[in-house]
């Protein structure tokens, strides 16, 4: 009896929609952690401090005392995807016990978990390879796409019952769409600009062979034509009453204004290394803040019934989607 009360307790515990929420949010904080930690492992110059996969060296899986200090933060990092994955399988954990279970959340907290190996995978080959910087670009993407998997399980962790979506004019949800693509293109070619850069994890390793000014200025443009959107997606949405999403990209934009500030100095300052890491941590919150604006015109409105329903304890506490931000 005391053991079926204590399986009980568990699954009461992994169902409470609170738990489900927490264990989200701290799915897109350990991805970020990953890729902030993993540009501390190329800013100090230990992408190779382990020269093998997926052990450390040809005869241990751990990093041993003659490889010194960068063999502790490549392993360092390389431990941390435990601990990652350890997070998103408790978030499966969390969508099964819900109930009533949700299909998409079940499906949404899966995918992220398989974020997780893909990303080590990718993360072998960069070593495998040498620091090949196509492959430790990859390996950012990567994180990328994972972040938005988990964004977007955390944002439908906060959508219960029967919705219908708000009236968002579509030529707005085009915009937003465009924003994001053109967001994703900035990381794309931010990779390039590093791949280009002082910063290959390794003094051995290659370089793409861009010249830095050149692919500099077309990450700068794209960064401007970022922003140009940003803005006008802002008066759009206030023009149209649309607050929540005006709010978002508002958000957005100081947040691709802060991020610019670190990018011109960095420039100008010749790339030291703690400018470049906060860069890397800039660039998530930049992909975030631009999900949180497409999320924005999409958000949920309860269906129209016979009374307004008084909102439950729980959904008075729902953050705005650009809370995270």
């Amino acid at each position: 009896m005391r053991r079926i009360s204590a399986v009980n307790g568990i699954a009461g515990y992994f169902g409470s929609p609170r738990v489900l929420r927490r264990l989200a949010l701290a799915s897109i904080i350990a991805n970020i952690g990953i890729v902030v930690t993993g540009g501390a492992v190329r800013l100090t110059g230990s992408g190779l401090g382990c020269p093998t996969w997926p052990r450390c060296t040809e005869d241990s899986y751990v990093t041993t005392p003659e490889m010194g200090i960068y063999g502790m933060i490549e392993f360092g990092n390389r431990l941390l995807t435990f601990a990652v994955g350890l997070i998103a399988l408790l978030g499966i954990l969390s969508a099964l016990a819900q109930r009533p279970r949700r299909k998409s959340l079940v499906q949404l907290s899966i995918l992220v978990f398989l974020g997780v190996p893909a990303q080590a995978v990718i993360g072998g080959f960069t070593v495998l390879t040498d620091l090949n910087p196509w492959v430790v670009g990859l390996h950012f993407l990567a994180s990328m796409a994972v972040i938005a998997a988990a964004y977007v399980f955390w944002r439908a962790a906060f959508e219960p019952g029967e919705t219908a979506p708000a009236e968002t004019p579509a030529p707005l949800r085009t915009l937003s769409w465009i924003t994001t693509v053109v967001s994703a293109a900035v990381l794309v070619v931010g990779t390039w600009v590093t791949g280009s850069g002082p910063h290959a994890g390794d003094q051995d390793a290659k370089r793409l062979g861009f010249d830095p000014e050149s692919i500099s200025q077309a990450h700068v443009d794209l960064v401007f034509l970022l922003l140009g959107l940003s803005v006008a997606l802002w008066f759009a949405f206030r023009a149209v009453g649309a607050t929540v999403a005006a709010r978002a990209a508002l958000v957005l934009i100081a947040v691709e204004l802060g991020q610019g500030l670190i990018g011109f100095v960095q420039y100008f300052t010749h790339l030291p290394g703690i400018l470049v890491g906060a860069h890397m941590l800039g660039s998530c919150l930049v992909w975030l803040a631009t999900l949180a604006v497409l999320r924005a015109t999409r958000i949920h409105q309860p269906t129209a019934t016979t009374g307004p329903a008084a909102p439950s304890t729980d959904d008075a506490r729902q953050p705005e989607p650009v809370a995270a931000h």
